[in-house]
């Protein structure tokens, strides 16, 4: 019987644990987010707006703004998803492998290191020019 009191008092407490840890990546993601648009050139407060984060992050990659749509179909968005953190992570001078384990993968990490590392926005080619 005194196992199964200690159980149910674990429980909420490993849950608010994680959720805590979930509300720390997911603030250090904003500001992250936040400082990758703003060397970019583009408002920082677009980090905390839902889809219009992901419409400026296809900006920042070079990407049109209809493809906001791609992210709804399923598959399809994970192919997108990898192409934006690709040309992304080309944008500020990073490699493929730094664009898909960094931003794709591990993106809590990866933009932390866009963030607050020395890399350096370059606007990519437009449309037209490619």
């Amino acid at each position: 019987m005194e196992y199964e009191n200690s159980t149910s008092v674990v429980t909420p407490a490993v849950g608010i644990g994680f959720g805590g840890a979930g509300l720390v990546v997911a603030v250090l993601t904003i500001i992250a987010m936040w400082k990758v648009f703003a060397k970019a050139g583009r408002p920082g407060w677009a980090a905390i707006i839902p889809f219009y984060n992901v419409y400026t992050l296809l900006k920042v990659a070079g990407r049109p703004g209809w493809w906001l749509v791609l992210f709804f179909i399923p598959v399809v968005n994970l192919v997108i998803a990898i192409i934006v953190s690709l040309d992304v992570a080309k944008a500020f001078g990073k490699s493929g492998v730094f664009g898909f384990f960094g931003l794709f993968l591990f993106s809590f990490i990866g933009y932390l290191i866009l963030a607050f590392g020395q890399a350096r926005y370059t606007p990519p080619p437009t449309a037209s020019s490619r």
